[in-house]
């Protein structure tokens, strides 16, 4: 078996090889002992970074330094350790069309029950209640299709398992280092949360959302319109999500977040991902996105965290969106979350918050990139579908049936949604309201164009 694995990177020559073959006969080295195992991945991860070589990048990409993906001093040690507290055994896997293994793990034990305040967690399987006045939708303002994962074309995960995307040893390559992987960076000092929302642009930070403050909230919904946003700069993203927060921007942050992104740095690719994350510090030390921590407890087998949605919007074409509601239990105090109509996802549990152990005190809607200011200019990575708002449905990207969920547990839509532009020549938001889609509003844009440079 050895000869044979030496004679396939030997054959191929090239340095991306290397990681390929280390997969092929990782996963068929089931008679090794766990030793052998180890030295063999070191043996990969050694040869990946020593060649400096990144073998995930997305064609979409430009103006980017390759050789910057690959961190010179990351401890191939370190990372062979992080990917085993990550990956769980699997009952089965399932190799998704885009190149990501969705691995079946046995529900009890997933990553979140790692977690200090978790490790006495009695599993809640499904929520005490559901808000009342579920928004309904009209058939009229329905998507043409289902959205579903790219995955599901393939397999479906068992009864009694979670569906999580694999971390690869090219995943946490990309990161700064192995404490930095998955984690957002820290804001600077912004205004409370009784002020305008992240009204200053932190760390190249730039948004178009809608928010409403000055209320107990326990909840809220939205259906997001899915695009493929191009990025310019593999550092860079562009997202559209909901934020549930509760504190100030000082440092003591509770957030929790969730939709759909494009990150090159975080997944590899240029695909539209379903994602989550949270944080109790302001992004400081705690929380992380999707499952690359733990403290998100997963029920559902229908959907993974992190995995590509599929199909998305074009222009002038069938439009998709994705529904998500999340909301405080009652009883619990945990925050569950459901995917469309009927996938109940999982739930943040109360125990790893402070201020959102009793509510949320704002809740934002819309869109975000990161600028780099690749070539001392604006960059041209785009929010929401790349237009700006004005363009209207199917050319401009959109949030409707947003909805809030009130200490009643009665869910229902803002009679008083702000919103805000950090820089509407580059990325902007209108609202307005109809009986079809009741509260809603187009976001996004370009980026860089004669009006934003």
């Amino acid at each position: 078996m050895i000869i044979s694995f030496l004679m396939n990177i030997s054959y191929c020559g090239k340095p991306s090889c290397w990681l390929m073959a280390c997969r092929k006969w990782r996963n068929r080295s089931l008679g090794f002992s766990s030793w052998m195992c180890f030295i063999l991945d070191l043996f990969c991860l050694a040869n990946l970074v020593l060649s400096n070589e990144v073998s995930s990048e997305s064609p979409t990409i430009q103006h980017q330094d390759r050789n910057s993906s690959l961190v010179a001093g990351l401890n191939v040690t370190d990372v062979h350790e992080h990917m085993m507290r990550l990956n769980k055994a699997a009952v089965k896997s399932i190799q998704s069309p885009d190149g990501d293994t969705i691995d079946c793990v046995l529900l009890h034990h997933q990553l979140a029950f790692d977690h200090p305040k978790l490790r006495d967690h009695k599993l809640q399987e499904a929520p005490s209640s559901w808000p009342d006045g579920v928004l309904q939708e009209s058939e009229s303002s329905k998507a043409s299709e289902e959205v579903l994962q790219l995955w599901h074309q393939v397999g479906r995960c068992p009864a009694g398992t979670i569906p999580v995307r694999r971390t690869k040893a090219e995943d946490v390559l990309r990161a700064a280092s192995v404490e930095q992987f998955g984690i957002k960076k820290s804001p600077p000092v912004t205004p409370k949360l009784t002020g305008d929302p992240q009204s200053l642009s932190s760390y190249g930070h730039e948004h178009a959302i809608g928010y409403i403050s000055g209320y107990q909230f326990h909840g809220a919904q939205a259906s997001i319109n899915v695009w493929r946003p191009r990025i310019e700069v593999s550092k860079e993203f562009s997202l559209s999500q909901m934020w549930l927060l509760s504190g100030s921007f000082v440092g003591d942050l509770n957030s929790i977040e969730a939709g759909w992104q494009v990150s090159p740095e975080l997944y590899g690719d240029s695909n539209p991902r379903f994602f989550t994350y949270w944080t109790r510090d302001g992004y400081q030390s705690t929380g992380c996105y999707n499952l690359l921590c733990s403290g998100f407890i997963q029920v559902g087998n229908g959907i993974a965290i992190g995995a590509s949605i599929a199909p998305v919007s074009s222009y002038s074409g069938a439009q998709y969106d994705i529904k998500i509601l999340i909301w405080k239990d009652p009883r619990t105090g945990n925050w569950w979350m459901r995917y469309g109509q009927d996938s109940l996802v999982g739930y943040w549990p109360a125990a790893l918050f402070t201020h959102l152990r009793g509510y949320a005190t704002m809740i934002e809607w819309g869109g975000e990139v990161v600028n780099t200011h690749p070539r001392n200019q604006h960059t041209a990575t785009e929010m929401g579908s790349g237009r700006f708002p004005q363009q209207g449905f199917s050319q401009a990207s959109y949030f409707r049936n947003i909805g809030l969920v009130d200490g009643s547990n009665q869910l229902h839509s803002p009679a008083n949604l702000r919103t805000l532009a950090e820089r509407p020549s580059c990325y902007d938001i209108k609202s307005s309201y109809n009986s079809n889609w009741g509260v809603y509003f187009y976001y996004g844009g370009p980026g860089q164009n004669p009006g934003c440079r």
